[in-house]
C-alpha cells in the first residue's frame, strides 16, 4: 500500500522550510566554530535550537498530518521541549561563565544598561560590594564601617 500523493505545493513548502532550517543550522554551527570568545559563541547554538528547530519541525508536522489524515502531536512536543530547555540552558551556561570570568578577574562584557559592578567605582573588588540582580550593593559590614 502506497501513501496518498500529496499536493505539489505542500511538497515545495515543506522542502523549502526544511532547507531553510538546515541552512540556519549550518550558519549557527559555523558561528559556533569561528567566534572568538564564549560570550559571543553562546548565541550560535541558541539560534540553532530555536529557529532551525522550528523551521524543521513545523513542516514535518504539517507533512505527516496531511499524509496520515490525523494530527501528530509528538512532533510538536519536540519543538516545545527544545523551546523551553534551550534558553534556560543558555542562561545557566552564560551565568556560570560570567561567574568564573569575574572570579578569575578576566575581561567580562559590560552590562547593557551601563549599571552594575563594572561601571560603579564603589563596587570594585575589596570595596565590600557584590552584584545583586544587575545592581551593585554593599555588604552590611562594609556599610557599617563606612558609617563610622
Amino acid at each position: 500500500m502506497t501513501p496518498p500523493a500529496l499536493p505539489q505545493w505542500l511538497d515545495l513548502v515543506v522542502s523549502l522550510l526544511v532547507l531553510c532550517g538546515a541552512a540556519i543550522a549550518l550558519i549557527g554551527s559555523w558561528g559556533l566554530l569561528t567566534l572568538p570568545r564564549f560570550f559571543s559563541r553562546v548565541h550560535a547554538p541558541a539560534i540553532i535550537a530555536t529557529m532551525a528547530t522550528w523551521c524543521i519541525v513545523h513542516p514535518t508536522w504539517l507533512y505527516f498530518w496531511l499524509a496520515r489524515d490525523t494530527p501528530v502531536p509528538q512532533v510538536l512536543l519536540v519543538a516545545l521541549f527544545v523551546a523551553i530547555t534551550a534558553p534556560v540552558t543558555s542562561i545557566f551556561l552564560m551565568r556560570a561563565a560570567l561567574f568564573r570570568s569575574r572570579r578569575a578577574q578576566a575581561l567580562v562584557p559590560e552590562p547593557l544598561g551601563g549599571t552594575g559592578a563594572a561601571s560603579d567605582p564603589a563596587a570594585q573588588p575589596g570595596a565590600g560590594a557584590y552584584l545583586v540582580f544587575g545592581r551593585a550593593a554593599q555588604h552590611e559590614g562594609a556599610q557599617h564601617q563606612a558609617e563610622q
